[in-house]
């Protein structure tokens, strides 16, 4: 996918196919992963707004966010679990010599996928079986657990890009493992905060905009409104909040991972009053090609000065750093993510003015337009982020202790590439399955709302009020039950 141009003659075979496995099923995993993290708290906002003000509307909304949420989490254990195995499977040589110093993130990751399952059970379950406020307490912890799960991925793959909290024996395997020195890397408070308030602002701002592809259709009603404000509010905060977090994660990278850093910035030889190039090619002499240059803003941004010196790729051998191609796809993931975060605190200060001056979302359509494009820009930024973060650690998989080439399994590499191409037959199948669910709910949801015969007969169960009684399906023919079948009753199916 992303590797194809970084294969080297001197690699081993399979390397380019197991990376290319790895980084199709990443890009497809991280695509669900704001909704997982962040989706759970976005809800019981609506949940909580709901209760306290007696609002019907919000805990419709609620109740059909939870629905979304689950049908999501399911098909994210089927992409989380393709991802464990592969990590076993493909990158052997890792696991197997640094799995006892670096394995507690993904245990306490695992944990917390099991404890969000049962939670989340427990959150569909009680929408009419437990009293209203008991309900929501019940479902707090949800959010709880899906940041104790971001938690072990974060601190798995910090650990990779700052290793630390273990001493080398003769042989140069791992020993003296200290678990609290693994976990808290130099990196991981920037690099954890930073994905946390990501997470959020990608699915507020995909919540959102589907709301406003809905008042841009002329669903002006109190639904819609609703629907799109309260996340739409939500991302707004974190919009600048979120900006300030991504410059220190990239200053921590400038401290903590010079070369990765000079890969970002497409820095050649390291110097002082280095200019910043938004976009533009990286050329095997150093210099690059298009883009905008910006004299000594690289040495401002990283040190606050223009004589703040800024480690070049150079300063390494050519074997230890990313290669010409490798740091031109960072630096252009880096900054297409900095683009759009620029243009979404412009968006966020649209709607500020607006609720300053009116006390009311803005009423053009421009804006609800930008808002419909915000939660797609942002799941772009979402694979930019893991881009930049992977591609600019190349070569190394343990960084400056094991090369991605040393780790790589010894299958053979036809059997990868099948591999490969059954893993896409299947995500497309999944995902597919996925919208296809999704838009089933939308039109059944849709149906409710505009009082169809349907939902008044109680076929729609989504269209009853949450914490009220269900519908009572219309009288049928004696001796056929509702679904066409004959007479007999299932004890408590409801």
């Amino acid at each position: 996918m992303f590797s194809t141009a970084i294969h080297l003659a001197s690699t081993p075979d399979q390397l380019l196919p197991a990376r290319e496995l790895m980084a199709f099923t990443l890009a497809s995993h991280i695509l669900l992963v704001p909704f997982g993290v962040a989706l759970p708290f976005i809800t019981l906002l609506m949940h909580h707004r709901g209760l306290r003000r007696n609002d019907p509307v919000a805990l419709l909304l609620a109740r059909r966010w939870s629905a979304v949420m689950a049908v999501q989490f399911a098909i994210g254990i089927i992409t989380g679990t393709v991802l464990s195995f592969e990590f076993g499977l493909l990158w052997p040589g890792m696991m197997g010599r640094w799995g006892d110093v670096f394995g507690l993130g993904f245990g306490v990751e695992a944990w917390a996928f099991f404890l969000e399952a049962v939670l989340i059970a427990i959150y569909l379950y009680g929408w009419r079986r437990l009293k209203p406020w008991t309900h929501f307490w019940l479902a707090v912890p949800l959010p709880l657990a899906a940041l104790m799960g971001a938690f072990g991925i974060i601190a798995a793959n910090s650990w990779m890009n700052t290793p630390q909290g273990f001493s080398l024996d003769a042989q140069g395997k791992p020993i003296n493992v200290d678990v609290r020195q693994a976990i808290f890397t130099p990196i991981f408070g920037p690099e954890y905060w930073h994905f946390v308030v990501a997470m959020l602002l990608t699915a507020a701002y995909v919540v959102a905009g589907v709301y406003a592809v809905g008042w841009l259709r002329g669903r002006r009603d109190r639904y819609h409104r609703l629907g799109f404000t309260l996340p739409f509010t939500v991302a707004a905060i974190l919009t600048p909040v979120q900006f300030m977090l991504g410059d220190s994660a990239a200053r921590a990278v400038f401290h903590k991972q010079p070369v990765k850093f000079a890969a970002t910035e497409l820095v050649w030889k390291t110097d002082t009053h280095v200019p910043e190039y938004m976009f533009g090619t990286l050329n095997s002499d150093g210099t690059v090609s298009g883009g905008l240059k910006i004299p000594q803003l690289d040495s401002i941004l990283a040190g606050f000065k223009p004589s703040t010196k800024v480690t070049g790729l150079t300063s390494v051998p050519a074997s230890d750093r990313p290669t010409i191609v490798q740091a031109t796809i960072a630096h252009w993931a880096f900054d297409i993510m900095v683009t759009v975060g620029s243009l979404l605190i412009l968006l966020a200060l649209w709607y500020a003015w607006s609720w300053w001056r009116h006390r009311d979302n803005p009423r053009g359509r421009w804006f609800y337009r930008c808002a419909a494009v915000a939660g797609v820009a942002c799941l772009v930024t979402v694979e930019c982020g893991w881009i930049t973060t992977e591609v600019g650690r190349q070569p190394w998989i343990v960084y400056q202790h094991m090369r991605v080439s040393e780790a790589v399994t010894d299958t053979a590499a036809g059997s990868l590439w099948a591999m490969l191409g059954i893993v896409i037959a299947v995500y497309v199948a999944v995902f597919g399955s996925f919208l296809a669910v999704v838009l089933k709910m939308r039109t059944r949801w849709r149906i409710a709302d505009e009082g169809s015969a349907a939902a008044r007969a109680g076929l729609h169960p989504e269209a009853d009020t949450p914490y009220g009684p269900r519908s009572e399906p219309e009288p049928a023919a004696a001796g056929v039950a509702p679904d066409g079948g004959s007479g007999h009753t299932s004890g408590g199916a409801s």
